[in-house]
């Protein structure tokens, strides 16, 4: 009787361990998506700063090559000075400057909470909400000397 309760016991734990593990593996491969962002009229209509706009000038536009063969394209939009289009990955993003201590070239999308950030020798492009890095080691033409 009693081999027959611990061996129920043994089989109990392990099952319990199974499942633990398949769900925290079934967790830890549901990242999130980035979402697109909403249509350009919506997103521009919050007026930038002159800090915003100053800024804004420093920032590297184009097709801008990455690690592993990615790209993104960050361009200016037409009409409304200081908003950028940041394309990555088939997603577009609408970005305005935003202040920083050290002097970097920083632009975000608080909607999707995608920020980019540039500084002399590269740009990386990062997800906000979960901490990770998008894409890195990206160089503008600028960027390249």
């Amino acid at each position: 009787m009693n081999r027959q309760v611990v061996g129920t016991a043994i089989a109990a734990v392990v099952l319990s361990l199974c499942a633990s593990a398949s769900f925290a593996a079934t967790k830890a491969k549901q990242a999130p998506k980035a979402q697109p962002a909403a249509t350009e009229a919506a997103d521009t209509n919050t007026p930038v700063s002159q800090t915003q706009l100053d800024i804004a000038q420093r920032v590297h536009t184009g097709d801008v090559q990455c690690e592993m063969n990615q790209h993104v394209n960050l361009q200016p939009i037409d009409g409304k000075p200081g908003y950028f289009k940041l394309g990555f990955k088939n997603v577009n993003y609408i970005m305005t400057p935003e202040e920083t201590t050290t002097g970097a070239v920083r632009l975000e999308d608080k909607k999707a909470g995608v920020v980019w950030v540039q500084i002399p020798s590269k740009s990386m492009l990062l997800n906000s909400k979960i901490g990770q890095r998008m894409v890195d080691s990206c160089q503008a033409a600028a960027q390249r000397t």
